[in-house]
């Protein structure tokens, strides 16, 4: 099974939703760099559960470093984080085992694992893991921060309901992560979390879609073809329980667009090029241009729903109802938000190092 992604800083995941704890490896980050423990706790909360919009599984998260760090700093060894599984309820899936969730991974995994997988609560398949990335995330958020790059991701829509468009675009990453629920209108915000409130009544569930944009992140990163920063950043986000789609900047509409429209026209002032125009997400040709880097992931309906559904038996591939039980989330949207912002942090950890070498994050090497 494949469970690392990065070059030369990476991460490597392990664990599975029932088991005894979920984890991560950051392997590569360069030594002296400061790891603050209550970031990394504050960035674990904006994925916890919250209220009627979320699962009533409540995992504190309680995390320990266990390798990597001393004194408060980072060797440069792999950093190794464990977090302990604590809330669960495994009979909630014994009467369902053999049935296979629809929107859910139950049917392939017992495809590639011929029966051996976990299926409590889907395993290693599960969201859950996905905590770990946000605890390793934090570390790489950080060491990005003291260079002055800066990472935030909106509600671009959920349920239909959209948020206004990034303005400023460094002045609004600092709004939103100061944010729990991490919309840039606040009046949008209740409306979509109403919207959210009224599919759990119904034992149903709503998507959306996340835009996450970049700044301070320098110009000159990526290659041509199969790295280019598109190429990776897309990859890592697909890892993401959830997307089931990527664009950056403008995206699909640029398709709809005449070139004198979809074209970002260039300026110079003070010695810096800038474009007038961000419908590329600050990307050209596989390498980033200097502004602000936009992309956006599209956000399914959390598949697991009170509602009865057609599926199979996958054992004896009889057809079958589901009717689920248990602690499921009408949204996982607002909380895979910072998941995002997660990933994306170690991403671009690994692409600047890439560029300028491992040792580029250490808090005393200047650009």
């Amino acid at each position: 099974m494949k469970n690392t992604f990065g070059t030369s800083i990476g991460i490597t995941v392990f664990g599975e939703s029932h088991g005894p704890a979920i984890g991560a490896v950051l392997s590569g980050m360069a030594p002296g760099i400061p790891v603050d423990r209550e970031f990394i706790a504050l960035q674990l909360s904006k994925r916890r559960p919250a209220g009627k919009i979320s699962t009533a599984r409540a995992e504190k998260d309680e995390f320990e470093i266990i390798s990597g760090v001393f004194n408060g700093k980072t060797t440069g060894t792999p950093i190794t984080i464990i977090i302990p599984n604590k809330d669960v309820k495994s009979g909630d899936y014994s009467e369902i085992s053999r049935l296979a969730r629809p929107g859910h991974a139950d049917y392939t995994a017992q495809l590639k694992y011929h029966g051996f997988q976990d299926y409590r609560g889907g395993g290693h398949f599960s969201g859950r893991v996905t905590a770990a990335i946000v605890a390793a995330g934090a570390i790489a958020a950080l060491a990005l921060k003291a260079k002055g790059i800066k990472i935030g991701t909106h509600l671009k829509s959920c349920a239909g309901i959209a948020d206004r468009e990034f303005s400023d675009a460094e002045a609004d990453i600092d709004r939103l992560n100061a944010l729990g629920f991490a919309v840039l209108d606040s009046e949008i915000a209740q409306a979509m979390i109403n919207e959210i409130e009224s599919a759990a009544k119904d034992g149903d569930s709503v998507g959306g879609v996340l835009e996450t944009a970049v700044c301070g992140f320098p110009a000159g990163v990526g290659e041509p073809f199969f790295d280019s920063v598109e190429s990776v950043i897309s990859h890592a986000m697909f890892s993401i329980p959830a997307v089931k789609g990527v664009q950056f900047g403008d995206g699909f509409a640029l398709a709809g667009m005449r070139g004198s429209i979809a074209n970002d026209p260039i300026q110079a002032s003070a010695g810096k090029v800038t474009t007038c125009t961000n419908r590329a997400g600050g990307v050209n040709g596989g390498i980033t241009n200097g502004m602000p880097i936009v992309f956006s992931c599209a956000i399914k309906p959390t598949p697991s729903i009170y509602k009865t559904q057609k599926t199979v038996d996958y054992i004896s591939l009889g057809n079958a109802e589901l009717s689920l039980k248990g602690r499921h989330d009408p949204a996982i949207i607002h909380r895979a938000r910072i998941v995002v912002d997660s990933l994306t942090a170690i991403v671009l950890c690994d692409l600047l190092a890439q560029r300028f070498g491992t040792d580029y994050l250490m808090p005393q090497v200047s650009e």
